[in-house]
């Protein structure tokens, strides 16, 4: 039974149309240039195309991303490509505002990003709270505006032999708008159909020649997202300690956002055969999003400030700067140089809005600086590579280099009394997100050195191999040396196979190694303020953390690409990835032993802790089917597509608990069902898309129906007990638009989720009284149908 989900989408592929996901560049926008189109990720041959990759590679141009519908580059790549899931968390602190997707259901820290490519910087925030992509701290897409993409490239393939550290799902490699002329205009709004969520955003481009071959293209971006809510009113006996019925004081749904975004990207030639480059891009994103309503009669409330209870709202300020720039050309002996520097930065503010400090009594303020995360990273790249002629069908391509990186990590504490433990009670802090204090705080960082090599090349006129090395040595945990073996066959221009093996790694983040805090977590529907530990603090050691490694992988892969009959492309990719050492964070440690334990060792009115640790290995098995095919019409086109993602996550081991936290509490549980099950089926199992585009004169009419596979959330940690266990059944949605062209303008209207899907609602049970109905782990949300109207002006 197993089975039945491949063998149905594997007979789909081949009996119908296939996937959006690889649509051709905006240079090639014809479906023969499709397979044509050059690639420039995963491979280091200058020539090498989509047909010719020997690992599986999607291309996305800012067309396919516009037609999704949203302002977000997330949650547009989750709605063209199959493998990826971008769930929409709500009530969890910073991951409203910067929400992890997931590449092959593995963490979302296990995708590397370039831009243009070279490696883009990491964010700051590290979840760690109750979401999919618990103890992440991954790369913030959405800091990238879709008006200044030129195209990107999905690599859905372990590369880190190729890029080093996080490329262990996949690689995102952004390309950006390069021409030196042309540009537009554009703008968009949208709303949800319950009302709420209005969108409007603004863009435009442009570019300019430099010289006689070089060129600046200048991107902008700006926009407002208001916020959503689905919760309900409280359902229950009233009393001092529960909300009034009959009024909705929680919220629940998207935060509200205001952003805008510079970018360029450059080139100004040195000579015949060299060029200098640069790429920036600057985004600030203000965000506000909402915390567990603290009801009148709550202890944590102060009645002489709040008589009706409050609610606690986030403000989250994130700021991205990204900064790269270098020389490129060839020698008089024909050996290509690039020789770059990339800087990177993210800063993530915390202000406590609509609050109080429960233990400075009825003085406290009700608005608290709670401090601010930054990372910054720094990369030095030296490339080289040479066409070498050893007699067969082609040239082999030998490319080597070495890289420099330093990331450092900075946490700086809010201001004194967001964190203050006044005389008035024994709970500390702000409510909702107490202030970073003195002892979290801390600059730390690191640096590491790696060099590579790699040949690649046709051995014959129908074989294709690859071989890649790279060793790295970081200053914190030592040395590591990962390799990669590609081949394609080809057996006529019909029929291919192609295969990879590999190993790979990720090294523990900063933010995994020392970020610290405390926050307001439910368990059970019982709030507790529980402290995130860094790996090295006293109490985190008796708890049995230890000094974080390296995740190490294997990665193998096989697939058939099909070209059967003219306009016809499909792809069959099967992958298995093991991941050793897995960093995850701990369960809430919550037990009366462990909160006593953490009260009396500097950490007064704490509930309990948590570290990460390298504590599970995983094994995760999929298939992916991607294809297009492109239908002539008499007067018209028609692009039938479709698109299935297959894939299963198991535990292999999990580490039993150190000798330290069972002496504290025999009866622990580092890791229990809620966790573990958060990996194995916390995550759509597939995901099926289907859809066209009708093109006919001026008009164009598209329609994607995509269907989310079932997902299951487990309920406390008894096994005796699953009475709160839920499994969400599967889900379709539909995205239907119509755009009209005249000379340079281009008008669409369209609604995504069209037919008004939600999620199953969560159990009674598990709902806090009736106030919030949906799972935040919905991979698509719970906000609705939206529709929208698209503007644009190209010269």
């Amino acid at each position: 039974m197993r089975r039945n989900p491949l063998t149905l989408a594997l007979l789909a592929a081949l009996a119908a149309s296939p996937v959006f996901a690889q649509t051709a560049p905006e240079e090639t926008p014809d479906d023969t240039a499709l397979l044509d189109a050059v690639i420039v990720t995963g491979t280091r041959v200058a020539d090498r195309t989509v047909a010719e990759s020997t690992a599986p590679i999607d291309i996305l141009t800012p067309e396919a991303l516009t037609a999704t519908g949203t302002p977000e580059l997330a949650t547009a790549l989750s709605r063209a490509l199959p493998s990826l899931n971008f769930p929409r968390p709500a009530i969890n602190d910073g991951t409203d505002t910067v929400r992890p997707a997931q590449l092959r259901g593995l963490s979302p820290d296990h995708v590397l990003v370039l831009v243009n490519g070279k490696r883009y910087h990491p964010g700051s925030l590290v979840n760690v709270n109750g979401s999919q992509g618990r103890s992440s701290s991954p790369v913030d897409l959405n800091t990238i505006p879709i008006s200044a993409i030129s195209r990107v490239e999905v690599l859905r393939d372990g590369a880190s032999a190729q890029y080093g550290s996080d490329a262990i799902a996949g690689v995102i490699n952004i390309v950006l708008k390069g021409s030196d002329s042309g540009g537009s205009v554009n703008a968009r709004y949208g709303q949800y159909s319950a009302g709420d969520g209005e969108i409007a955003q603004v863009g435009a481009d442009a570019g300019f020649a430099l010289g006689a071959d070089g060129f600046l293209h200048l991107s902008a971006q700006a926009g407002q997202q208001n916020q959503t809510d689905r919760a309900r009113p409280f359902i229950g006996t009233p009393g001092p300690t529960t909300p009034p019925l009959g009024v909705v004081v929680q919220r629940q749904g998207d935060p509200a956002v205001d952003y805008g975004s510079l970018t360029f990207n450059g080139e100004l030639a040195l000579g015949e055969t060299f060029a200098f480059y640069g790429t920036g891009i600057y985004t600030k994103r203000d965000a506000l999003s909402n915390g567990f309503f603290r009801p009148a009669g709550d202890a944590r409330n102060i009645p002489a400030i709040y008589p009706d209870g409050f609610l606690p709202q986030i403000n989250n300020v994130s700021t991205d700067a990204h900064l790269g720039f270098g020389v490129r050309g060839t020698l008089a002996n024909g050996t290509s140089v690039d020789v770059s520097y990339t800087y990177g930065t993210n800063e993530l503010t915390f202000d406590i809005l609509n609050t109080l400090n429960r233990s400075l009594g009825p003085t406290s303020p009700t608005e608290f600086y709670a401090g601010a995360l930054e990372v910054e990273q720094d990369v030095f790249n030296l490339d080289f590579s040479n066409q070498l002629d050893w007699g067969l069908a082609y040239p082999v391509t030998l490319s080597y280099g070495a890289e420099w990186r330093q990331d450092s990590f900075t946490q700086s504490p809010g201001e004194p009394l967001s964190y203050a433990l006044g005389t008035f009670a024994n709970i500390p802090g702000a409510q909702v997100f107490p202030g970073f204090r003195p002892s979290d705080g801390g600059s730390f960082d690191r640096d590491n050195v790696s060099v590579y090599a790699g040949l690649e090349g046709e051995v014959t006129e129908r074989l294709s191999l690859g071989l890649a090395a790279r060793y790295e040595d970081y200053s914190d945990f030592g040395t590591t040396s990962n390799w990669k073996l590609s081949s394609r066959y080809e057996f006529n221009r019909a029929v291919a196979v192609r295969a990879t093996v590999s190993t790979g790694f990720r090294a523990p983040s900063l933010q995994q190694q020392y970020f610290q805090s405390t926050a307001t977590n439910f368990i059970g529907g019982v709030p507790f303020d529980i402290a995130t530990l860094r790996v090295n603090n006293p109490a985190a050691i008796a708890l049995g953390a230890e000094p974080l490694r390296a995740e190490e992988s294997t990665n193998a892969s096989i697939g058939l690409v099909l070209q059967p009959a003219e306009g016809l492309y499909v792809t069959i990719d099967a992958y298995q990835i093991e991941v050793d050492d897995r960093i995850t964070l701990s369960e809430n440690l919550t037990s009366t032993a462990v909160r006593n334990y953490l009260n009396a060792n500097g950490f007064p009115g704490l509930g309990g802790g948590r570290y990460f640790t390298n504590a599970i290995d995983t094994t995760t098995r999929g298939v992916d089917i991607v294809g297009t095919y492109a239908w002539q019409l008499q007067d018209s086109t028609l692009d039938l597509t479709l698109g299935y993602n297959y894939n299963k996550t198991d535990i292999d081991r999990v580490a039993a608990n150190p000798a330290t936290l069972t002496a504290i509490d025999p009866t622990a549980l580092r890791f229990g069902r809620v966790e573990l099950a958060r990996f194995e089926v916390g995550a759509p199992r597939d995901k099926l898309m289907a859809g066209g585009v009708w093109k006919a004169g001026a008009f164009e009419f598209a329609a994607t129906a995509t269907r989310y596979g079932e997902f299951t959330v487990l309920f406390g940690n008894n096994p005796a007990d699953t009475s709160r266990d839920q499994t969400y059944g599967a889900e379709w949605t539909l995205d239907l638009s119509a755009s009209y062209t005249h000379e340079r303008w281009r008008f669409t209207l369209g609604a995504d989720n069209v037919l008004d899907s939600y999620p199953d609602e969560v159990l009674f049970a598990n709902s806090t009284s009736g106030q919030l109905p949906y799972s935040g782990s919905s991979p698509f949300g719970f906000n609705g149908a939206y529709l929208y109207a698209n503007a644009s002006y190209t010269w």
